[in-house]
């Protein structure tokens, strides 16, 4: 595959990313911008207080599918894998924290970057998941303790010596961290 077939590819993923679930349920339910609402974010967790449980579905399930379909096209039809498909998935991660047709302002990532772990290796989410159930029987503050199950995530893939993939998690998790960083 040549350099302008794996642009393509970035920038594909990229636009896949930029479908914002939160916003575009909001536009569909209530007509309104859930970014001028609630946190001001247009993430899952904004849309469910917001506009409610449904919009929360909803808006994780267009997240995912938006994060799951480029890199699961990419893997099987076109046969695309390791470095180009872990950018692939960062690419998806950006252009939901800064969509262009949003003038860059989206989501805080946390659908996205569990979805490209589901696509990729999903066998961290259960890591994820039972971190995140512990966590929240020692400490009740969510952001906290999802943002350490998060974490699992690039640990778990050092420890299965897939250190070219855990980068790439280290990388995401760190731009999800910092988008989160004025969350109580």
């Amino acid at each position: 595959m040549g350099p302008l077939s794996e642009i393509i590819f970035l920038v594909a993923s990229y636009l896949f990313g930029c479908l914002n679930g939160a916003y575009y349920v909001g536009k569909q339910l209530s007509n309104q911008d859930v970014r001028s609402l609630g946190s001001s974010n247009a993430g899952a967790r904004n849309a469910g207080r917001v506009f409610g449980r449904s919009a929360f579905i909803y808006t994780v399930i267009i997240d995912a599918l938006k994060t799951i379909v480029p890199l699961l096209t990419a893997a099987f039809i076109f046969d695309i894998n390791g470095v180009l498909l872990y950018l692939m998935g960062l690419a998806v991660l950006i252009g939901h924290i800064w969509p262009v047709q949003l003038q860059f302002s989206g989501g805080k990532g946390v659908v996205v970057y569990l979805a490209v772990a589901l696509a990729l290796v999903p066998i961290t989410l259960l890591i994820v998941g039972g971190t995140l159930l512990i966590g929240l029987r020692i400490k009740r503050n969510f952001i906290v303790v999802g943002l350490i199950a998060l974490s699992t995530i690039p640990v778990v893939l050092i420890v299965l010596s897939k250190l070219m993939l855990a980068f790439l998690f280290i990388i995401m998790l760190l731009i999800v961290i910092l988008v989160h960083r004025n969350e109580d």
